[in-house]
């Protein structure tokens, strides 16, 4: 059995106007962008981070580097001056547990720098998550303050970063409580992502286990999470649902989120000033008469140009594709797209919103598709490439100026 220190060293070894107008600069911004697969290390013959080259002009990947025993580094952040990047470790024995609950499983979090030349990441250091199998994370518009929802205990966090991108101290901890209905899933919370609004003012944590979307203030000089006092604190999904990932609009009007267990989307309305959600649209992801056992959704992203939607399925292994209305933020269904590989877990639309990446977590691939401008449907490219496990992509431009 490894020591602490030994274990430590193996795993550190290891609107509207405005959005347009950000679109198009960032089209033109770069031909080429550095690629970031995170992957589950467990099981598989996967190094850790993966660091490719995508071709934005023919949509082609190339492999280009990949770290060394990182364990299980699943979900995927960068920093927004693009000289860092954090990944969580999603396990549940990372021997620097919590401080104040040393019996609590806990996993961890990762800081990377990233070679302004060559993209290739470096190991800078690692924390403790404060919770169970971290799953998801994302850093604030400052640079300041990264946050991680622990699945597994419904735990979520806020750590302070380094001038020089370390990870800091934990500034806030808030344990969700409550179940729902469906006994295999949902006896306990489990926070499976945290997302902030485009004024960096609100998180939105959705929580799997109890059917919520927990609403929190963030303040950025403190870096500190509380529950919003603005307005409603929660939004209760229906019961079953399992809400997973969650995505703003860029006009900063709607959310969206993706319900894992009963395969659909549900579109509201969000309140800027308060910070609160109004539910207005729930869509299937499948198509009708689809059997719902023993499947389930993942990712959900909007277009950079806030025209479409996207939504993983597992098990039809499909991207079920929506267009979204501009005046009302509802969607209509345009179709469903197979990923070319089987529980796309993840995938990624490039900042152009020229290529649309599918992650296919079961058969070690992910698939390039051209995203059709007008009419928002995927058209396969002919390229993919093989990455063991894929979990989450992450794009940098290569020509953006930090």
């Amino acid at each position: 059995m490894l020591s602490q220190t030994q274990y430590f060293l193996y795993v550190t070894m290891l609107s509207g106007a405005v959005c347009s107008t950000l679109f198009t600069e960032t089209a033109r911004g770069a031909d080429q962008y550095w690629v970031y697969v995170g992957t589950y290390t467990r099981g598989s013959d996967s190094k850790g981070i993966y660091q490719l080259l995508l071709d934005s002009e023919t949509g082609k990947l190339t492999h280009v580097d990949a770290t060394e025993n990182v364990v299980n580094p699943s979900f995927l952040a960068i920093h927004p001056n693009q000289k860092f990047l954090y990944a969580v470790n999603e396990i549940n024995d990372f021997p620097h547990g919590i401080v104040d609950f040393p019996n609590l499983p806990s996993g961890a979090v990762s800081a990377f720098s990233i070679d302004s030349d060559s993209g290739k990441l470096t190991f800078l250091n690692q924390i403790a998550s404060e919770g169970g199998s971290p799953c998801y994370l994302v850093v604030d518009r400052t640079g300041t303050t990264v946050l991680v929802a622990n699945y597994s205990n419904g735990r979520i966090c806020s750590f302070s970063l380094k001038k020089d991108g370390a990870i800091d101290d934990c500034k806030s901890v808030i344990q969700h409580s409550g179940s729902s209905i469906n006994p295999q899933r949902q006896q306990s919370p489990h926070a499976h992502s945290i997302n902030l609004d485009p004024e960096n003012k609100y998180a939105v944590a959705a929580d799997l286990g109890i059917d919520k979307l927990l609403i929190y203030i963030f303040d950025p000089k403190q870096g500190v999470l509380s529950p919003n006092s603005n307005g409603s604190h929660e939004i209760k999904m229906a019961p079953g649902a399992g809400p997973r990932h969650f995505a703003f609009h860029p006009s900063g009007k709607w959310g969206y989120v993706i319900n894992e267990l009963n395969l659909t989307v549900t579109a509201m309305n969000y309140n800027q000033k308060t910070g609160e959600l109004e539910i207005i649209q729930t869509i299937s992801t499948v198509p009708p008469g689809t059997d719902l056992k023993g499947n389930s959704t993942a990712e959900v992203q909007v277009h950079p140009s806030g025209k479409f939607l996207y939504g993983s399925n597992r098990g039809p292994n499909t991207l079920a594709m929506y267009r979204i209305d501009e005046q009302t933020g509802k969607l209509t269904s345009i179709g469903f797209q197979p990923t070319g590989g089987a529980m796309p877990r993840n995938f990624k639309i490039d900042p152009s919103g020229t290529f649309l990446l599918a992650a296919n977590q079961n058969t070690n691939n992910i698939v390039v598709f051209r995203i059709d401008q007008k009419t928002g449907l995927l058209q396969p490219t002919g390229h993919e490439i093989t990455i063991p496990k894929p979990v989450c992509i992450k794009f940098l431009p290569i020509t953006a100026t930090p």
